[in-house]
């Protein structure tokens, strides 16, 4: 790693033994759902590794579309087209609390001045 902790392109590489091929269902409205299915490095099925799914969605907010993401934990796609709704009304609450925690925390690091300081700024009474 260098001095900025960023690995240099030269030594990205792929995980041979993570390959997932990756097929999009959508209904062209609401959302979409990947399936990932594992594959072997020379694109046949890996049976040892389940297929995972995933689905996708966009809200409307105050600054423009919102993507939201998450995993299905299902084994087939009409269980994951079931799950979607739920799924994603979960993951948009995870967001929610995590956007929250992040004030909470910015409110904390907020520092009030002193009498002392205070009185610097705008002089003695």
């Amino acid at each position: 790693m260098n001095e900025h902790n960023v690995q240099p392109i030269a030594d990205l590489k792929l995980d041979e033994k993570n390959l997932y091929k990756e097929e999009v269902f959508t209904d062209l409205r609401v959302g979409s759902l990947k399936q990932l299915t594992p594959v072997t490095k020379d694109g046949s099925r890996d049976i040892g590794r389940p297929t995972l799914f995933v689905g996708e969605t966009q809200l409307m907010s105050q600054v423009g579309p919102l993507p939201v993401q998450t995993r299905i934990e299902t084994d087939n796609l009409e269980a994951a087209i079931e799950a979607f709704p739920a799924a994603i009304q979960s993951a948009v609450e995870a967001m929610i609390e995590e956007v929250k925690e992040l004030q909470r925390r910015e409110m904390s690091r907020i520092v009030v001045p002193g009498v002392e300081t205070t009185s610097k700024i705008i002089g003695p009474k």
